[in-house]
């Protein structure tokens, strides 16, 4: 099976910082309004999925959504959640850090492709 999101070693240790501090997070990948097209963590409880956006995986032991119409672009990519120097502009948990999280992505291969699971609807986890 192809993991449709993964995380660098360093986005791996940032999220258990964080999930030290705030507990259940869920990642988000924006779609543009604040912070361009960022990977967005918030406290899970504190961010409400609806029935216009997918689970991809989790990272970290956490769900990672983006809305279905965004998912359409960003279908046939593998997602590497990566974390960077710097503030976004942003509401993520990680932004007091100094850090932020960032979107990497690559083709998948044709042999990935054809290992990938179905994406589920977010509002079911």
């Amino acid at each position: 099976m192809t993991d449709r999101v993964t995380a660098t070693p360093a986005a791996l240790a940032l999220i258990e910082r964080l999930k030290g501090v705030h507990g259940l997070l869920l990642f988000h990948q924006s779609g543009g309004c604040c912070d361009g097209s960022a990977p967005m963590c918030f406290p899970r409880a504190e961010f409400r999925v609806g029935a216009g956006d997918v689970l991809l995986g989790t990272i970290g032991g956490c769900p990672f959504c983006m809305s279905a119409a965004q998912f359409a672009y960003w279908a046939h990519t593998a997602l590497i959640i990566d974390v960077v120097p710097g503030r976004g502009a942003s509401f993520s948990l990680e932004a007091p850090e100094g850090l932020r999280f960032l979107t990497r992505s690559r083709l998948f291969t044709d042999e990935e492709t054809a290992a990938l699971p179905p994406v589920r609807r977010a509002d079911e986890i």
